[in-house]
This record gives structure tokens, C-alpha cells and sequence, in this order.
């Protein structure tokens, strides 16, 4: 029985325009016995590392092949990624261009395109790519002329068969083996247009066909709350009137709002999707000569920190963590007694032996940095404050022996993690001292951090009324 994997999907990480859990993504998938799993997120890789670990949740000891994750990204693709004038005229025209990482290689390409899609080809809150960065980052890249909205679908629609082959062969011609022609059927008039053409590519360039449902919910059903979710994205309500061809350039979008054609847009079954490609079934299985391609990928890495310099009199960062703490100690507490140094050396002695005494210099030293500057730096928070080490170097402000604060919530070396030191500067310092630990230690060796925040309770009701033109709760309270 031929089996079919799901190679165009977008999660919740293709924020405020999917709709879909990775862990029920995956629940889905294997219940309906599929070989792998993609994920292919708008410009960006933030899920990835969360649906490389969720596969580990099936993939056990006694059944390790249940379900391969296999890591993609659906990019934009624009001319020039550095250009960021435009106008009403000459506007900033973006393709899709759906990408998948064949190996630990590709993987690192992807990164890389991500990465400097946002670095160099940012503009609003598109990240942009261009062809000249794919020349550079392509290897070990599986690519497909993707959805509608990609340049070799959109020149068929707006040039024509002979414009969009020029292209296609573009991309033929660069990735190999490794380009196939992906269909899709939305039921969308302008689809079944471009997938005849694509076939008739794959006739004559002997190009593989697959199968995909650019899927941005899980099930049918969700369809409407993946619309409200849209509106929230555009700041548009329901009732605005709908531009529903794919087709369309932004500037014929004046008065409309943004939505997907109709309900087909979720995670088909493998049944589905064969019924649906009845006519053409190679493309069905097809997708197993993707699956067989990918190599399984390994994204837990091994902690790296760039090396912190010791001043030439001392050894080894231990040796001047050492020295550091207790001539810190000193000012602290100008006589140390037995239990600070009992504490002080069970401190040191545990962060020796985890490795992390360069972590705490690097911290100790930006900090201080920030202060002779004249950045504002709050005390320190979380469990960081239990550190006397902390204390002493400078890190925190507050004393956890006098206020028996306990380090082994902080580290613990029954607990294999990095130690997180949460510490606050004040708005207009805090660029300038990120500025300071680029400078001192590279800007290949510094990154930025997000964190997620979802939508409450009471915020989605609120969204959620607006996008709905109804009055929320909160409102009705205060015409009461």
C-alpha cells in the first residue's frame, strides 16, 4: 500500500498565519500511519527545534522509524534582498519558494538563508532571500516550484508557459535531482491552469511530481477560527470583503482583506490526498523518495561559549573565577567568616566541575561593563540570586546567605542544563551593551534570544469580538 508524508505544513509558528499544534500535527500523522512529517513555516525556523524533539516522543527504542521529521522553510524570495525603497509604483514583489533540508549540511544552509534573510533582506515583517545568497547556501537543499504564490506558478498565471520555463530551468539547473515539481488542489481555478503546465514541465524534463496540501490547520473544521486568526493578523473584521485570488498583485487588494480560498487548507489524510491525485498517483508516492532522501537530524548540540581571556597571570578561568570571587567577597562582606567560605567554595567547586566558570565570567564582565557606562542594571531576579558567587562577582545585587536563598536551585549537578541568569537593563542601555559583547566577542558568536507569548484568555475574547464585530464582555461591563 502506497503511503504518503505531508511536505507542505505550516505550524503556529508561522505566526498569526497558521493555525496548526505541532503535537497534534504529529498525533495526526501517526494515526494515519504516514513514514514523515514536514515543517515549513513562513521565513523562519523557530518550530524546529520543537519538532525535531516531538518526534522523539514516537520514534522509541522499540519502534524507532514510526515518524521522520523532515526540517523545511517556506522562504520569500525577492530580487535584491538589501533593497528597502519602494513605492506605489516599483513594489517590493515576493515569491514563495518552499525549501527542505536533505541532510545535516542542507540544515546548516537553511539556517544560514533564515539567518540572513533577517539580518540582511529584512523589510517589514518579511524576511527576504534572494538568488544570490541560494547560490551560496543551496547545497544539501531539497526545492519545489511550491505553491501559488512562487515565481514559476505566478509567471505562468501572469506571463505565460514560455516566461515561467525560462525559469523553471533556472532552478532545474541548480538543484538537480533534488527540484521537483510539487502540485497542489484547493480547488482553486488558477491551480488546476498552472498544474497543467507543471506537468507538461515534468513530461518534458523528466522531473518528479509530488503531491502536497499547503496545510496551515489540522482539521476542516478549523477553518473559520484559522480566518479569525488572519483578521488578528491584518487588524481587518470578518465582514471586510474578501481578495481570494492568489493571483492578485497587494495593490488590487484596496478594500479587501486577506483569506484563503475556502476550507481546504488543513492536514489531509493519506486517503484524502489520494483521491485527490487519483489521476496522477505517482505524485502520491513520490513523497517517499523525498522521506527516503532525508536523513534524520540531530539538533541537541553540545554547549558552546565563546572563551572568555583570563588576564595572563592566571591558569584557567577557574583559577581567576577564584580570584574574582573572593576579592568580591571582601568588599562584600569585609570579613569572611566560615560559612561564607564554606559556601563560596561549595559554589565554586560545583561550577568547576559543570564547566561553566566561563559563563559566569562573560556575564560578570558585560555587567560591569554596563555599569562603568552608565546603564542602569537591576539587582538581578530568579534563581540566580542564590548564588554567593553571583554575589561576589558583581552579577547580583542581593545577599542569598543572609537571606538563605539556596544555590542548588540556581545549579545543581544533578540537573545537566545551562544555568539561566535573568538580569534587567534599562531601555536605552540595554543596545549598548549588546553592542559591547558583539564587539569584544564577534558578531558570529552573538545571538538574540525570543521568547513566546500566546494569547490569554481575556486577550483572545477581545481579538477575537473585534475580528467578529461583537461587543466582548468587557465592553458590555462598561455600558453597564
Amino acid at each position: 500500500m502506497t503511503k504518503f508524508s505531508h511536505l507542505h505544513v505550516h505550524t503556529q509558528f508561522s505566526l498569526l498565519d497558521g493555525a496548526a499544534d505541532i503535537s497534534t500535527l504529529y498525533k495526526k500523522a501517526v494515526g494515519d500511519n504516514m513514514p514523515a512529517l514536514a515543517i515549513t513555516d513562513h521565513g523562519n525556523m523557530f518550530g524546529a527545534f520543537k519538532f525535531v524533539a516531538e518526534a522523539s516522543k514516537y520514534n522509541t527504542k522499540e519502534n524507532p522509524n514510526t515518524i521522520k521529521p523532515i526540517v523545511g522553510c517556506e522562504f520569500y524570495m525577492v530580487e535584491d534582498r538589501h533593497k528597502r525603497q519602494f513605492t506605489r509604483e516599483e513594489r517590493d514583489v515576493r515569491y514563495h519558494q518552499l525549501m527542505l533540508a536533505k541532510n545535516a549540511e542542507g540544515y546548516s544552509n537553511l539556517i544560514k538563508l533564515c539567518s540572513l534573510g533577517y539580518v540582511d533582506g529584512l523589510y517589514g515583517k518579511y524576511p527576504r532571500i534572494d538568488k544570490e545568497l541560494l547560490l551560496q547556501y543551496h547545497k544539501g537543499l531539497i526545492a519545489t516550484t511550491c505553491c501559488l504564490g512562487a515565481i514559476v506558478p505566478k509567471l505562468i498565471i501572469k506571463k505565460g508557459e514560455a516566461e515561467a520555463e525560462v525559469e523553471f530551468k533556472w532552478w532545474l539547473d541548480l538543484f538537480g535531482e533534488d527540484y521537483y515539481i510539487e502540485l497542489q488542489r484547493h480547488d482553486i481555478p488558477e491551480q488546476a491552469i498552472v498544474n497543467e503546465v507543471l506537468i507538461g514541465f515534468a513530461k518534458k524534463y523528466n522531473v518528479k511530481m509530488i503531491a502536497s496540501n499547503d496545510s496551515h490547520y489540522v482539521n476542516q473544521e478549523d477553518f473559520n477560527a484559522h480566518d479569525i486568526l488572519l483578521c488578528i493578523n491584518t487588524g481587518e473584521k470578518q465582514s471586510t470583503p474578501t481578495m481570494k485570488d492568489f493571483s492578485e498583485d497587494e495593490s488590487s487588494m484596496r478594500g479587501k482583506r486577506f483569506a484563503f480560498y475556502n476550507d481546504q487548507f488543513y492536514f489531509k489524510s493519506t486517503n484524502e490526498m489520494k483521491e485527490l491525485f487519483s489521476d496522477v498517483p505517482e505524485a502520491i508516492d513520490n513523497t517517499n523518495e523525498i522521506v527516503d532522501k532525508v536523513e534524520v537530524l540531530r539538533l541537541k548540540q553540545d554547549i558552546l561559549l565563546p572563551n572568555f581571556q583570563v588576564p595572563v597571570e592566571f591558569k584557567t578561568q577557574d583559577e581567576y573565577l577564584h580570584h574574582l570571587t573572593y576579592t568580591g567577597a571582601l568588599n562584600r562582606y569585609g570579613q569572611l567568616d566560615a560559612e561564607i567560605e564554606e559556601r563560596l567554595n561549595f559554589e565554586l567547586f560545583t561550577i568547576k566541575t559543570m564547566g561553566f566558570a566561563g559563563y559566569f565570567l562573560i556575564v560578570a564582565d558585560f555587567i560591569k561593563a554596563g555599569r562603568d557606562i552608565g546603564v542602569f542594571i537591576g539587582p538581578g531576579r530568579g534563581s540566580a540570586a542564590g548564588s554567593a558567587v553571583a554575589y561576589c562577582i558583581g552579577i547580583t545585587n542581593i545577599d542569598p546567605i543572609k537571606y538563605k536563598l539556596l544555590f542548588e536551585r540556581f545549579l545543581n549537578p544533578d540537573r545537566k542544563s545551562m544555568p539561566d541568569i535573568d538580569t534587567d537593563f534599562d531601555d536605552e542601555g540595554r543596545q549598548k551593551v549588546i553592542d559591547y559583547v558583539v564587539e569584544k566577542y564577534g558578531k558570529n558568536q552573538v545571538a538574540q534570544i525570543i521568547t513566546y507569548g500566546t494569547m490569554a484568555a481575556k486577550m483572545s475574547i477581545k481579538d477575537v469580538a473585534r475580528v467578529m464585530d461583537l461587543l466582548c464582555p468587557m465592553q458590555i461591563y462598561s455600558l453597564n
